[in-house]
C-alpha cells in the first residue's frame, strides 16, 4: 500500500481525501509538488489513501471487539469504530483480519493503513508504530474456574499454568509471576481451554473475559482486582503524522457527535472511553 504526499490544502475532517491507484507512476508530478511548484500551497500537506479506502487491521478473534458473525462477516466494537472513523475521513472503511502476532509487521509492510485491534499503548510498541490518543480504557484481569484456590494475581507462582493470547501485553506481564505460560492466537480460545480444565488461569482484558463467559456460558469467574489499567490506541506507521492527526481528529469527532457512545453502549452498555 502506498502513501503519496502533495502540497495542498490542509487536511481537515469532512474534506474529501484525494486518492491514487496502486502502482500509478506520477513521480515527476509528486516531486514537483513536494518542492513547491508555485501553486501557492507550499508547506501544507494532504493525505492520499489508496483506492478511496481506509484499511485497518484486527484479529477477528477478540469478541466482542472483533469477531466473525454467523454470516461470516467481521463485526464488533473495533470494526465499527474503524468504519465510523473512515466515514469522518470521507473514505470507505475496510477491516482486514490478521493474526495478532503478525499485526505490527503487516503495518510496517504497508498491508493496511492502521491497526484498530485493541492494542495497548506501550513504550516497546512505540518503537515500532505511532499511536493515536487512547480510544478506550480497560485492564488485565485474572480468570479462573470456580473451584480454583487462586484468589488474586499474588497466588500465581512458578507452579501455576496461565494461558494468554500470543504477542499481547499479557504474555509479557504474566512472565513476572510464572514461566509456565501457554499461548493461543485468541483470548477466546484461551478462556475456552481454561473452562475445559487445561490451565490454572487466564489473563485477558476484563471486558473480553466477562462478555465471553456470559455469551458462551463458560464456568469461569474473574478473581482479584485489575492487574493493571491499559490504554488502547490506534496504531499507524511510524512518522505518518498526517494520517495520525486525521485519525485523532476523526476519533474526537465521533466522540463529540455521539457515534462513539452509540457503538460503546451497543457492545458494553457503558462508555468505555474513560477509566
Amino acid at each position: 500500500m502506498n502513501y503519496f504526499w502533495k502540497k495542498a490544502a490542509p487536511l481537515t475532517l469532512g474534506a474529501t481525501l484525494l486518492l491514487t491507484a496502486c502502482g500509478e507512476s506520477n513521480n515527476g508530478d509528486n516531486e514537483d509538488d513536494a518542492a513547491g511548484d508555485g501553486e501557492g500551497n507550499a508547506g501544507e500537506e494532504s493525505l492520499f489513501l489508496e483506492d478511496g479506502k481506509f484499511v485497518y487491521a484486527l484479529s477477528g478473534e477478540y469478541r466482542p471487539f472483533s469477531f466473525v458473525d454467523e454470516n461470516g462477516e467481521l463485526t464488533g466494537f473495533d470494526v465499527e469504530i474503524g468504519l465510523a472513523i473512515a466515514e469522518e475521513l470521507g473514505v470507505e472503511g475496510e477491516p482486514y483480519q490478521i493474526s495478532f502476532s503478525g499485526i505490527i509487521p503487516g503495518l510496517q509492510d504497508d498491508r493496511y493503513d492502521a491497526i484498530i485491534g485493541s492494542m495497548g499503548i506501550t513504550d516497546e510498541r512505540k518503537e515500532s508504530v505511532d499511536f493515536s490518543d487512547p480510544y478506550y480504557v480497560s485492564g488485565a484481569q485474572l480468570y479462573v474456574r470456580p473451584d480454583s484456590d487462586i484468589s488474586s494475581i499474588d497466588d500465581v507462582d512458578e507452579d501455576t499454568n496461565v494461558a494468554v493470547a500470543l504477542a499481547t501485553t499479557y504474555e509479557e506481564m504474566i512472565q513476572d509471576y510464572t514461566s509456565d505460560v501457554s499461548t493461543y492466537d485468541s483470548d477466546v480460545v484461551a478462556l475456552q481451554s481454561l473452562a475445559q480444565g487445561r490451565h490454572d488461569a487466564v489473563v485477558t482484558d476484563r471486558l473480553v473475559g466477562l462478555i465471553n463467559i456470559n455469551e458462551q456460558d463458560l464456568e469461569l469467574e474473574m478473581t482479584g482486582d485489575l492487574i493493571d489499567t491499559e490504554y488502547m490506541g490506534i496504531a499507524v506507521k511510524k512518522e505518518n503524522e498526517t494520517l495520525l492527526e486525521a485519525v485523532n481528529e476523526a476519533l474526537q469527532a465521533i466522540k463529540d457527535n455521539g457515534k462513539y457512545l452509540e457503538i460503546s453502549e451497543k457492545y458494553f452498555n457503558e462508555d468505555i472511553s474513560q477509566e
